[in-house]
């Protein structure tokens, strides 16, 4: 559906060359949310507004439904445009039309008539769940009744492709929750592929299938969001999956809980999907002669089924906890890691 090539950015900042996107490559699937995570300064909101050409690449190539949107002339790029709808952080909606008359606002530079805009634009209200706000100017609207509005504006041309550029950092966590709900329903309902940027990786988590996370303009790590939890490679990565885990051994609260104790293992459990409901350390406990202390854990749900992390102390003989470590890698799906084995050494 696209396929990204190359692209880069450039910037002269008194005289000086400043690079926000940098020779990245992408392929993204026609009908996924793809999700793009990275800090400020990462070079993800320029790279969005490069897919459409609000910022023009220094260098490479974008192809979006077989059309090359970098080798367009700017009537060409207008015409295409239709097809890319776009919703933004702080909502970019006229304040001096109604709720109806924003969302008509595509329509009318596209040239539909008047009975069809009119159609169209009752269609997007009810899809966003709008309905008797019709008549209402944005600044009589919450936040997430604005970003509503610039959702169903986006979507007025019927477009195939919906770019969101950090779409609900400035909404509340209620509101962004039913705002991520909404744009799961778009995406189930009219087929849409999405691409969104965000800094916060619950929202990835949420609603996302695949997820790149870029650092200096650069793409360091990209796969399936459950895989990119369960095994983060990056340093990068690894700080946006602690912060929805909250299960980092170097935070002080789990060092703490790994000074205080001096026997034993310290291991740390994955669970993915329906291993997330597995009684295993009931069964341990009874199979083997060893005790256990459940010192942290967290479960959390992503589009593709539950990730948790769990952090133990396995206490006894040692020939009785290399037995249940043994058993827990070759006998169960859960994957364990050692953090400190019996002798004091951090893994």
């Amino acid at each position: 559906m696209i396929s990204i090539e190359g692209l880069s950015k450039f910037f002269t900042s008194n005289k000086n060359k400043i690079t926000a996107v940098d020779d990245l490559t992408l392929d993204i699937n026609e009908g996924e949310i793809f999700g793009v995570i990275g800090y400020s300064g990462a070079g993800k909101s320029t790279f969005v507004r490069l897919l459409n050409r609000l910022e023009e690449p220094s260098a490479g190539k974008i192809v979006i439904d077989e059309q090359e949107i970098t080798a367009m002339n700017s009537n060409q790029l207008r015409i295409a445009r239709q097809e890319i709808g776009m919703i933004f952080q702080h909502f970019n909606l006229l304040w001096s039309r109604t709720v109806k008359d924003n969302i008509a606002f595509p329509l009318e530079i596209a040239g539909v008539s008047r009975s069809k805009r009119e159609e169209r634009v009752q269609q997007l209200i009810d899809l966003v769940g709008l309905g008797g706000r019709e008549n209402a100017y944005p600044s009589q609207l919450s936040g997430g009744q604005k970003q509503r509005v610039g959702i169903a504006r986006a979507l007025a041309n019927n477009p195939k492709v919906l770019l969101c550029d950090e779409a609900t950092s400035a909404l509340d966590p209620e509101t962004t929750n039913s705002i991520l709900d909404l744009l799961v329903d778009i995406n189930e309902k009219l087929g849409l592929t999405i691409i969104l940027i965000t800094h916060e990786m619950h929202v990835i988590r949420k609603i996302c299938n695949q997820v790149a996370v870029m650092e200096e303009g650069k793409v360091v790590e990209q796969g399936d969001v459950l895989d990119v939890f369960l095994r983060p490679k990056q340093v990068v990565t690894k700080r946006f999956v602690e912060q929805v885990m909250g299960t980092n051994e170097e935070d002080d609260g789990v060092a703490y809980l790994i000074d205080i104790y001096e026997r034993g293992k310290l291991i740390r459990l994955h669970f993915v999907g329906e291993t997330t409901n597995q009684a295993l350390i009931s069964q341990v406990a009874k199979k083997f002669a060893i005790e256990i202390n459940i010192l942290q854990g967290k479960i959390t749900q992503t589009q593709a089924g539950a990730y948790g992390t769990l952090f133990v102390q396995v206490d006894g003989e040692s020939n009785e906890i290399d037995k249940a470590v043994e058993f827990i890698t070759n006998e169960t799906s859960v994957e364990l890691e050692v953090v400190r084995d019996v002798d004091g050494t951090i893994s």
